[in-house]
């Protein structure tokens, strides 16, 4: 899961990166000719230099201390990508170009007839999917590939499920569970699992704003799926009837504009105002949360409470962390 943060071209965060490392110097160390795969960003409008993963052969450079030969085709898996394979030595780590630059031939496989999951199975010999963050999805290079070749998981994603396994089959009571992100839709299967499981659910980040308007408040243009709505309002039923403790923000931080500089304000969740959004939760927010995490014996958490990665927006996040 190379899908870093970028600015100006530059990697703000390595985290992904330097978690991905156990695994490839493994694979590096038993004489596998390692070729590495992911994607960057939604990719919204055809391939483009800006969601290009070149910075993160650079990085993979300095961090493994050898060379990294990247695949710059914007096709992906092209001649200059089974040039590339094929003049590889035992050790040798190949890059390949951004798979979302294949647009619905890795997002949408089965539409595209599995043909790009088929090309970069053809590669290889052996499979190992060490992207915990996208392994849920049924896309070419995660669940098509794994069709085609022997599939195994790396140290990553072993750590990930020896963890959270625990935390679910075992977990320490009082449970907690904090759900960010932007939409309810990523995290209904989630969610649904959780309310069987947990004693609070806290959610924040866009998907609640989801939850908001299913109880009837404005939410001005603040990300909200219209058509999960009813799905909202039967979760929060369903939990009520399990007399779990169902949080989600009172007040927000509210701006005009996605921006990193945007003017903010603070407003209660029962009145955003017409052509304001909400990217983060305010401070009573955050106390209410906080209270909640107290006396946590687990807490699992998923995604963050606002747009985290602008860093006026990131407070509630942070409020949560500490």
């Amino acid at each position: 899961d190379f899908n870093v943060p970028l600015k100006n071209g530059e990697i703000t965060d390595e985290n992904r990166l330097v978690a991905a490392l156990p695994t490839i110097k493994k694979l590096i160390a038993d004489g596998g000719k390692v070729i590495l795969c992911s994607h960057l960003g939604k990719v919204k409008n055809g391939p483009n230099e800006g969601e290009s993963l070149a910075p993160v052969a650079a990085a993979l450079e300095a961090k493994l201390g050898q060379k990294v030969t990247f695949v710059a085709d914007y096709n992906v898996t092209g001649e200059a990508a089974t040039k590339a394979v094929s003049e590889m030595k035992e050790g040798d780590v190949v890059l390949l170009q951004n798979t979302r630059f294949r647009g619905k031939e890795e997002t949408k496989p089965q539409e595209a007839g599995d043909a790009f999951a088929k090309e970069l199975a053809s590669m290889a010999e052996i499979y190992v999917n060490d992207a915990f963050g996208t392994a849920h999805r049924a896309h070419a290079s995660t669940a098509g590939v794994a069709d085609y070749l022997p599939a195994v998981c790396g140290y990553l994603i072993q750590k990930e499920i020896s963890v959270m396994g625990k935390a679910l089959s075992d977990p320490a009571r009082p449970f907690t569970a904090i759900l960010g992100g932007a939409k309810v839709s990523d995290k209904i299967g989630v969610i649904n699992n959780l309310i069987d499981k947990v004693d609070t659910l806290i959610i924040g980040g866009g998907m609640a704003y989801t939850f908001m308007r299913a109880l009837g408040n404005t939410t001005g243009t603040s990300i909200c799926e219209e058509d999960k709505l009813e799905l909202a309002s039967d979760l929060m039923k369903k939990a009520r009837a399990k007399g779990i403790s169902f949080l989600i923000p009172v007040d927000n931080i509210v701006a005009r504009e996605y921006k990193e500089d945007a003017d903010f304000m603070r407003i209660y969740s029962d009145a955003i105002p017409d052509g304001w959004m909400g990217l983060d939760i305010g401070p009573k927010t955050e106390k209410l949360f906080a209270d909640a995490l107290k006396d946590a014996g687990t807490v699992v958490w998923n995604g963050p409470m606002g747009v985290s990665e602008f860093p006026r927006f990131a407070h509630g996040t942070i409020a949560v962390a500490t």
